[in-house]
């Protein structure tokens, strides 16, 4: 799978709270190779979103080191960490966080202006077609399902070609027939594409379709396991 994407060394996030000081991440080593399909598991409070929103630039560390896609996060300012995200990262979220005033297409297309991107809406014309939504490229938000939506977010963290996925609990606001059809095409993307994968979940069947998992508990990874598909 070729080098690292992400590289954790020793890291530890600790957050202010009401009652003080309040420790999430406790010294997390964690390497993850390019292409990788990497599934987080831990109970609620374990802190793995606070590890996801890390990667992805979201949470500053207090101490340690990380590296994403050749960039060492601890160094960079706001507009820095802005620009990492702009280039290198896609977040998907249980939310869709899609624009109510924007159609699909331009929910999609507009990412892609921000990157400077070209032709961005022939481009995401493409992505939406990719996840069956070529018929509702005109609709806004309220006008789709859950499940369409989701696929328009999806559509939307693909059309850049990411170097690395952050999923939090994709399938979370889906039913079992909808929340499978997402699975379907975020795997495939990230394996048809190179793309890396970092996905936090409560569900062990999605996990199990990753390269490897994760266990974090208080803080700590308390287990890290390839799959058996990987082993084979």
């Amino acid at each position: 799978m070729g080098d690292s994407l992400i590289r954790l060394e020793d890291v530890h996030i600790t957050l202010d709270g009401a009652a003080g000081a309040v420790k999430i991440l406790k010294g997390i080593s964690l390497d993850v190779p390019r292409g990788s399909a990497v599934a987080v598991l831990g109970p609620s409070g374990s802190g793995k979103s606070t590890l996801l929103a890390a990667v992805g630039g979201l949470e500053g560390v207090t101490s340690g080191k990380l590296t994403v896609a050749d960039s060492d996060l601890t160094r960079l300012d706001e507009d820095g960490l802005a620009l990492f995200r702009r280039h290198h990262v896609a977040i998907v979220f249980q939310s869709f966080h899609l624009l109510p005033t924007m159609t699909a297409l331009e929910n999609v297309a507009a990412p892609l202006e921000l990157a400077g991107k070209p032709d961005p809406f022939t481009r995401a014309a493409r992505e939406l077609k990719a996840v069956g939504l070529e018929a509702r490229t005109g609709h806004y938000p309220s006008q789709l399902s859950g499940g369409e939506q989701q696929r328009v977010a999806l559509a939307r963290a693909l059309a850049a070609d990411p170097a690395l996925i952050l999923a939090d609990e994709p399938t979370g606001n889906l039913d079992g027939e909808t929340g499978e059809m997402i699975t379907e095409l975020l795997f495939a993307a990230q394996r048809d594409r190179g793309t890396t994968l970092l996905l936090v979940t409560h569900d062990e069947v999605l996990a199990a379709r990753c390269d490897r998992i994760v266990r974090i508990r208080d803080g700590l990874i308390a287990d890290d396991t390839l799959t058996r598909q990987t082993a084979a």
